[in-house]
């Protein structure tokens, strides 16, 4: 599905978007609240919120950007609320990460891979969405699928592979302007 520019994201994308980095952006909340469960409270703060201000964002990079400020500064607030001193990362340190993981997202790598995902057979893409989407184990990806555990192995292997080809080889050519 492609945006016209000033075009929202519908709600499915930002579901999908902010569950598929739910890990990471569960990971930068943790490393200000030293706390899985209220971390996992402020992941689910920010799904909400999300939801609810979805004509903000046009693409996928700047939901994740908004999600990962708006979850920062909800656990900062956390801590000040409850009294609680952080025993997490300086804010300052948390400023320094939150720049160097901008400056990652602006670097084409999700687009590339958004296209070569893309690019794949439906059955290829219908596996990943098994293993990673609905976080199924390769066992249970082997019996859903009617494979056997070694063959879903060797299908994902491939498939990683191919997509870290076929992401690199985007990106090299989107760097060399000739």
């Amino acid at each position: 599905m492609s945006l016209q520019r000033n075009e929202s994201l519908p709600q499915d994308q930002i579901i999908r978007t902010l569950l598929g980095a739910r890990a990471r952006l569960s990971a930068g909340f943790f490393l200000v609240l030293r706390d899985a469960h209220l971390a996992e409270d402020v992941f689910q703060e920010v799904m909400v919120k999300a939801l609810g201000q979805q004509d903000l964002f046009t693409n996928e990079a700047q939901l994740l950007s908004w999600a990962r400020a708006l979850g920062r500064n909800a656990g900062l607030n956390l801590l000040r609320k409850s009294g609680r001193i952080s025993v997490g990362l300086p804010e300052s340190l948390l400023e320094m990460l939150a720049q160097e993981t901008e400056a990652d997202a602006g670097n084409g790598r999700e687009e590339a891979l958004a296209t070569c995902l893309a690019s794949l057979p439906v059955a290829s893409r219908e596996l990943l969405e098994l293993r990673y989407f609905h976080s199924l184990s390769c066992a249970d990806v082997a019996t859903r699928t009617g494979s056997g555990l070694e063959a879903v192995y060797q299908k994902l292997s491939r498939l990683h592979r191919t997509l870290r080809d076929c992401v690199e080889r985007r990106l090299t050519l989107s760097a060399d302007p000739s």
